[in-house]
């Protein structure tokens, strides 16, 4: 009987040796997606076909990879740095979307291989 216990302590052992190997979670890099803010116009607000749109990316964005699409719709953008960092982006609607409610859908990839999405809903006018 003691030898059966002594084992199984043994292969407890092993087990727990071999997971413990691989590491945590935490000693891994950390992912920091890109951020996207002050979306203008504001959400849930009623423009006109073909109005301008901007917002803001953070610093840790790659500016070339940020894209665009209204209602499935992909837009041109216009891209520059800001003075305090990050990125301000500016774009048009598409003058062929009238009388429907459109998502401005943001994606663009980040440091670390990290990729970002974020966006808001306006409503544009007949």
């Amino acid at each position: 009987m003691k030898i059966f216990n002594c084992l199984w302590f043994f292969v407890l052992m092993i087990v727990t040796n071999n997971s413990w190997a691989y590491g945590s979670s935490s000693s891994s890099k950390a992912c920091a997606k890109p951020e996207f803010t002050n979306f203008v116009p504001a959400e849930n607000t009623e423009v006109a076909a073909g109005a301008s749109f901007s917002f803001s990316a953070s610093a840790n964005t790659f500016p070339n990879t940020i894209k665009v699409a209204v209602k499935g719709m992909p837009t041109a953008l216009k891209v520059t740095p800001r003075n305090e960092g990050g990125f301000q982006v500016s774009g048009t609607l598409p003058k062929s979307l009238k009388g429907v409610y459109a998502r401005i859908a943001i994606t663009a990839d980040g440091q670390s291989n990290c990729k970002g999405n974020g966006g808001w809903l306006i409503k544009i006018a007949e």
